[in-house]
């Protein structure tokens, strides 16, 4: 069973909790939301067709033993460069504050590739020693023709070696999120 918690404008008013905390994170438009409703089965974080949606922390408690956080997308969004700098300072201080954070499952749109926003990312857990997993979206979509900078774990202290490949619409590639999730 999961159910929503609430949406926090700051680190500091997230919930205290026991529970083991797993983020999603990518640029808007990545297809977050869908990617977590696809996992938990049911339709519990909002969807949308404009990027930059997710401007919360937004907290979903599963089974009373794990907590889902859908953090705000970066990279595309129109949002005012304050806004921008605001939401960087708000994702630092969740990254390095939360002790409960398991891991974050950094997105990437399979169409598109890593950018430098997402290797800036992977950049940031690997010098803070944050355990994030790579993640790409909208496999089932055509690949655009363009050269896509390959992501070794090799090169990344803290990445998970495992890379998952999804889709949200075809509700596959999915499993090993669950099996991290404890989901059945």
């Amino acid at each position: 069973m999961i159910k929503f918690v609430g949406s926090f404008e700051t680190v500091k008013s997230l919930p205290k909790t026991q529970f083991a905390e797993y983020a999603f994170i990518g640029r808007s438009n990545v297809g977050k939301s869908s990617l977590i409703n696809a996992i938990v089965g049911t339709q519990v974080a909002r969807t949308s067709n404009t990027p930059g949606r997710t401007q919360s922390l937004n907290l979903f408690n599963l089974d009373d033993r794990v907590m889902i956080v859908d953090l705000p997308g970066y990279g595309y969004a129109k949002v005012s460069r304050t806004d921008a700098m605001r939401w960087l300072q708000r994702l630092e201080e969740y990254l390095l504050s939360r002790s409960q954070l398991k891991r974050l499952f950094i997105l990437i749109d399979s169409r598109i590739g890593a950018r430098d926003s997402d290797l800036d990312l992977m950049d940031f857990c690997d010098a803070n020693a944050i355990p994030y997993q790579i993640v790409y979206t909208k496999k089932d979509k055509k690949v655009r023709e363009q050269k896509q900078t390959e992501i070794m774990h090799t090169d990344h202290g803290a990445m998970i070696p495992e890379i998952l490949y999804t889709s949200a619409e075809k509700k596959t590639g999915l499993d090993s999120i669950r099996e991290t999730l404890g989901i059945k």
